[in-house]
């Protein structure tokens, strides 16, 4: 491994250890063997390396998204079984202690106070919800246009960032995949009738 990749490893350790505001450069540095001026050199800047540190950790949940690889294998793209099946997926990784999501809280909160990871964040929204949309509605993420990125992708992306808000605040309230599909349904149902 190079200094660059040395260096997002140190990130990722630190983030989940430390969080964003407490993460320093000096504790970078020392979590990933290297030096300062590395950070500068392959990353511009501490924020820009948590950045990129945290977005790699979302995309490696990636595959929790999926469970045991089967998510939706039975149910119809774009269905409410599959809706229902990769929110309970994504639900699951809510509930494990530790979870990165918290990091996403820390944004939230204190983004101001952290403009530089902020800015870096709300470019990625874009792709999160890229990569949503082929778990939920099939297809390809590359294909995925970016009017459908913009609208529903954000659409999922907005309903995660609550679920993550409901499953910091208080997880014996928050909605389970099966209450989320109930509310979908009503919806729906509220929506198609003549």
């Amino acid at each position: 491994m190079g200094h660059r990749e040395d260096l997002l490893e140190g990130a990722k350790r630190c983030l989940l250890a430390k969080g964003f505001a407490r993460t320093t450069a000096r504790d970078i540095v020392k979590e990933s063997g290297t030096n300062l001026a590395s950070i500068g050199y392959h990353y511009g800047s501490k924020g820009a390396l948590l950045a990129q540190a945290y977005v790699s950790l979302v995309e490696a949940m990636g595959d929790a998204f999926e469970g045991d690889g089967t998510a939706g294998a039975g149910a119809e793209p774009g269905s409410v079984e599959r809706f229902r099946e990769v929110w309970s997926n994504i639900i699951g990784t809510m509930r494990e202690p530790g979870s990165l999501w918290h990091l996403s809280m820390e944004i939230v909160v204190m983004g101001d106070q952290l403009p530089e990871v902020r800015e870096h964040l709300a470019v990625a929204q874009r792709e999160a919800g890229r990569g949503l949309i082929p778990l939920l509605m099939g297809g390809r993420e590359e294909d995925v246009l970016d009017e459908t990125a913009d609208t529903l992708g954000m659409f999922y992306v907005t309903l995660m960032t609550g679920l993550i808000a409901q499953w910091t605040f208080d997880p014996k309230s928050a909605p389970s995949a099966e209450q989320l599909t109930e509310g979908l349904r009503q919806v729906i149902e509220a929506a198609t009738r003549k």
